[in-house]
């Protein structure tokens, strides 16, 4: 795959470290279809229709083999990819675990994401199948699809709840030979397993590129350092498409031979309801799901049934939000840090101690450090860019090998700013890149601001984060306009709506200034709109102030 730079450098040097398993993720599946074939693998929740999908390790491991059947028959094989714009459904997990059976590559894709990044990712990506929901939370993804496979020769479309030849249902019901797939695969451990675009931080996003190895290292670290084991119980409210949801629910579940709750859609009070039900005894979401789960009235009740330990990343856990959820629902919290590239590296301990302060230090898959503006190790408390290396590292960008910029000691520059303390607890201090992370989802800031530029009546346009108490950051738009020009924020939705770009990534706020804050070279100066933005909070209804 083009972009794949995993050399025999560092695979010796990685097999030394001890970290990766040499195993795929169907290796587990099998592990626990022998072991213990009926013992439940996962409950699958669609909330719109409040139905759910049970499954054991056989049953999954049989859906597993139509879907496998399903995508041969579809053409794909070994080093294809094969995209999937899925919701948490049974559908997602089957899809992946059906691509290691084949060898495949997947494509996971959010569910927000509309035709400006579909069409960008997947005529990137060159997927043999792109699968999607027909309909969901009153979206026609079926339609999209469909135009999006018009542009695109070659790729075939699958719809859950679709109809005829694009039915994924029908498809899952055709012939299968018996025996088919049951077992093994045909990827192995340093093959490509996951591509995963980045949200476009830098202008246009990036695919990441993963191999088996690089994930499930991360994953089996995790859960030393959490003790996680065969006896939790894993609810997963984040996205499988996000690196989150897709690593730390469905593969740590995987890994773990661990009951796996997923739900579709985030209601909070259900999402306690579902988390009690099943006696869920962990779970790993962005800050804005634990600040939402304490903030429930709850009656006389405190504890959220089982759990015992939630932990977060993405943003900084409020103090008001760990001691919530250590009181009300006694839970202990653990904060950590990661992205796309490289998985969680760093963690707080499981006893919730210091996740108020600290993002926590290094897991055994990955090393962290901090440089100074000279490359050299920081000093305890001194900010500096965070790098990091070690066994979770991606493997290249798709088509962008020029972007995979390791030093000669195999150092990642993450574009994060960072502290460490004399105990190697980690701070996460901002960002280089200009990017704004709502609800732990990045914000495409460069992509934005060029749409705006677009707009007739905007003359400069930028766009930074406002600090909000549920979703850490909202985007606040600044602009100035030409002469007689006038703009509200309702028109600047519609003109980002009209461009394609996903609800979540419009800015929540309109300002407009009679002018930019400028450096003498005439730049302008973000960090005194950062400023600005501080004090203000996205309204109820439309707002636009002019300044």
């Amino acid at each position: 795959m083009d972009g794949f730079l995993l050399d025999q450098a560092r695979i010796r040097r990685e097999r030394a470290r001890g970290i990766w398993p040499e195993r795929v993720a169907t290796d587990y599946l099998d592990r626990w279809v022998a072991h213990k074939p009926e013992a439940t693998a996962l409950a699958s929740w669609r909330l719109e229709e409040e139905r759910e999908t049970r499954l054991t390790y056989r049953e999954l491991a049989q859906r597993v083999a139509l879907a496998a059947c399903a995508l041969e028959r579809a053409g794909v094989q070994r080093g294809d990819v094969v995209s999937f714009q899925l919701p948490s459904w049974w559908e997602f997990v089957a899809l992946y675990l059906a691509t290691v059976r084949l060898g495949a590559v997947a494509n996971p894709l959010m569910p927000i994401f509309r035709q400006r990044e579909l069409a960008f990712m997947l005529r990137q990506a060159g997927p043999r199948v792109f699968v999607a929901p027909a309909r969901f939370r009153g979206f026609e993804h079926g339609a999209l699809a469909h135009s999006l496979a018009a542009q695109l020769p070659g790729m075939r479309v699958l719809l859950a709840g679709g109809e005829g030849a694009h039915s994924l249902e029908a498809a899952l019901a055709g012939p299968c030979a018996e025996g088919a797939f049951a077992r093994g695969a045909r990827l192995v451990p340093n093959d490509v397993t996951q591509l995963l675009y980045t949200s476009g931080t830098t202008g246009e996003p990036k695919g990441v590129l993963h191999t088996s190895n690089t994930l499930l290292g991360a994953v089996t670290s995790f859960a030393q350092r959490m003790q996680l084991g065969e006896a939790d119980v894993i609810f997963m409210p984040s996205p499988l498409a996000h690196q989150l949801g897709f690593a730390y629910g469905m593969l740590l579940s995987l890994v773990l031979g661990a009951p796996l709750v997923l739900t579709d859609i985030w209601r909070p009070a259900r999402a306690a309801q579902l988390i009690e039900a099943h006696g869920a005894t962990f779970a790993f979401a962005a800050t804005p799901f634990l600040a939402d789960l304490t903030a429930l009235e709850r009656g006389t009740q405190r504890k959220l049934g089982k759990m015992r330990l939630f932990a977060s990343s993405g943003a900084p856990i409020p103090p008001a939000v760990a001691q919530a959820a250590r009181e009300r629902l006694e839970v202990a919290v653990a904060a950590g840090w990661g992205m796309t590239e490289c998985a969680s590296v760093t963690i707080t301990p499981p006893e919730g101690t210091r996740a108020a302060e600290s993002d926590g230090c290094a897991l055994a898959n990955g090393e962290v450090r901090i440089v100074d503006a000279q490359g050299r190790q920081a000093r305890a408390g001194e900010v500096g860019a965070l790098q990091v290396r070690g066994a979770s590292l991606f493997v290249g960008y798709l088509k962008r090998p020029e972007l995979y910029r390791l030093d000669a000691d195999g150092w990642f520059d993450t574009g994060d700013l960072a502290r460490m303390d004399q105990e190697g607890y980690l701070r996460i201090c901002g960002r280089t890149k200009d990017v704004i992370i709502r609800g732990g989802e990045n914000i495409p800031v460069v992509e934005i601001e060029a749409a705006l530029y677009r707009m007739p009546q905007v003359a400069e346009a930028a766009v930074v984060a406002m600090p909000d108490a549920r979703l850490q950051e909202r985007a606040c738009a600044y602009v100035t306009l030409h002469r007689g020009s006038t703009l509200d924020l309702a028109a600047l939705c519609a003109h980002l709506a009209a461009e394609g770009f996903a609800k979540s990534f419009w800015p929540e706020r309109l300002e407009v200034l009679a002018e930019m804050p400028r450096t003498p070279t005439g730049k302008i100066q973000k960090f005194v709109l950062r400023e600005l933005a501080k004090g203000l909070r996205a309204p109820a209804a439309d707002a636009t102030r002019t300044a």
